[in-house]
């Protein structure tokens, strides 16, 4: 993907693009910016040859401006979380060997120490910027092109490195399959360090000439009076923010979450990600709102794989399908294909979606690939045709008394008591039965719970061996930015 080939990033489109707070860009001036960018970037130069720069920059024009002016310069993007700790970047930054840094406003001035401890050269999105266009340098789709860092819920965060080529593949299946237009409409809330940002709404809605509206954080009430005036006709988020959603309708009036509602009512499409989508929570927004969420399944190295249906049945607790150009397969653990439905097994992806590898790291990128599929670390059965998903095999499958369990089947029936507003499941040690069910809660306020209670209530709800041996009542569960619950944290609270 030479950048070139965004079919609407031109000099002659006229169309809104790109909205931040009271300011719009159109596809000419956002093009503009990024020749400008690139051009500053190469400094004289013909190519970056692949240079890793990295930017610490929340949702904004100057952040399309910076990947893209990247990308068109010929260097390795890596978008840092705006959300971290800056002593958490030193990793991510002497991992890919940074050489320079982009970074505004107070963002800049948290990482002046830093990026002098570390020799990287620190720039304003304005320092870089040329006054004139100068010759830009072809770029060939196997270039690398991004590195994002894994979200290190298992161990530390690697680089995925993706080419242009992959990110290509990663937004056209999603054009087709969720049929993007140039009329669509959508906000971005969420981080853009992470896949379902970058590629899933700024990226898709780039390419497909739509509008994006940018918001450096979650603003429920900003976003939910555009909502009412109907400004958006697609809507994509992490569970979280449909729960927050609905705990906000729970302190404004009735009438405001009608319109609010209403406002959702006629949207093309509600999507959901990133992490599982409790069945319960996949009926109250249906019962609210009158959309019915599609839920898909990606991870940072595949981009999406496995999606519900644009058209067609989307089910509850289910991610679908294979998308247009992935292969998917379920492989046991001796590696052979899971052909039998409901029998648990590995997913694991072919495609030119597919990363390039894990950067500096050639033993990890060997290990995560098996006979040309890379192993995802995800275990699913397949339903009538639809894969659902059980967790990730080092952490969400509890191997107990000789059966598997699944971690998220078991969180999707306690969310439904009325008194748990979270949860989250794993296995320990037990001598008896190798690894026992436990479970972390969170209750709504107010409520208290006593685990006899808990355990009376789960019979006839879900097999004996399924039930929790115990629990622990904690505040709340620890999360990552993009809301998936980091289990590892839980284990050390034991």
């Amino acid at each position: 993907m030479s950048e070139q080939v965004y079919p609407h990033l031109n000099n002659s489109n006229t169309k809104i693009a790109l909205t931040e707070g009271d300011d719009s860009f159109s596809y000419a001036d956002v093009n503009q910016r990024i020749n400008k960018f690139a051009t500053g970037l190469l400094n004289g130069s013909d190519d970056l040859n692949e240079e890793r720069i990295a930017f610490f920059i929340p949702a904004s024009v100057d952040y399309v401006t910076t990947m893209h002016g990247i990308w068109r310069a010929g260097g390795i993007a890596i978008p840092l979380n705006v959300a971290s700790a800056v002593a958490e970047l030193e990793h991510y930054l002497s991992c890919a060997s940074v050489t320079r840094m982009i970074a505004n406003g107070k963002y800049q001035e948290s990482l002046t120490d830093l990026c002098a401890q570390m020799n990287i050269e620190l720039l304003s999105v304005a320092d870089v910027m040329a006054e004139e266009v100068s010759q830009l340098p072809v770029i060939l789709p196997e270039r690398r092109a991004m590195m994002l860092f894994t979200s290190g819920t298992t161990n530390k965060p690697k680089g995925v490195v993706s080419t242009h080529k992959t990110i290509h593949a990663q937004i056209t299946t999603l054009i087709e399959a969720w049929s993007w237009t140039d009329q669509d409409s959508i906000p971005l809330f969420l981080p853009v360090h992470h896949i379902h940002g970058i590629i899933n709404i700024l990226s898709c809605g780039l390419w497909a000439g739509a509008t994006v509206h940018l918001f450096a954080k979650f603003d429920i009430p900003k976003i939910t009076a555009e909502i009412v005036t109907g400004t958006y006709n697609v809507f994509m988020a992490v569970p979280t923010i449909y729960v927050k959603l609905m705990q906000y309708f729970d302190t404004i009036d009735e009438s405001e979450v009608k319109k609010i509602c209403d406002g959702f009512r006629p949207m093309r499409l509600n999507i959901s990600g990133s992490a599982a989508c409790p069945v319960k929570l996949f009926n109250q927004w249906k019962d609210l709102t009158g959309q019915v969420l599609l839920e898909r399944y990606g991870m940072t190295e595949i981009g999406m794989g496995i999606s519900n249906p644009y058209d067609g049945e989307r089910r509850a607790g289910h991610v679908g399908q294979p998308l247009p150009g992935v292969q998917a397969q379920l492989f046991d653990e001796d590696n052979n294909p899971v052909t039998q439905e409901n029998v648990p097994g590995e997913i694991r992806v072919k495609g030119d979606n597919v990363f390039l590898e894990y950067w500096a790291n050639e033993k990890a990128t060997k290990e995560s690939f098996h006979d040309g599929w890379f192993c995802t670390g995800d275990v699913a059965v397949l339903d009538d045709g639809y894969y659902r998903i059980m967790g990730r095999s080092s952490i969400d499958i509890i191997k107990s008394g000789g059966y598997k369990l699944s971690a998220l089947e078991i969180e999707g029936t306690l969310l439904t008591h009325d008194d748990i507003a979270e949860c989250a499941v794993i296995g320990v040690e037990d001598e008896t039965w190798g690894e026992s069910v436990m479970a972390f809660i969170g209750l709504k306020a107010g409520k208290s719970m006593e685990y006899d209670d808990l355990k009376a209530w789960c019979d006839g709800k879900m097999s004996s061996y399924k039930i929790p041996k115990a629990i622990q009542i904690i505040d709340a569960l620890p999360r990552n930015a993009m809301g998936k619950v980091t289990k590892p944290d839980l284990k050390k609270l034991l």
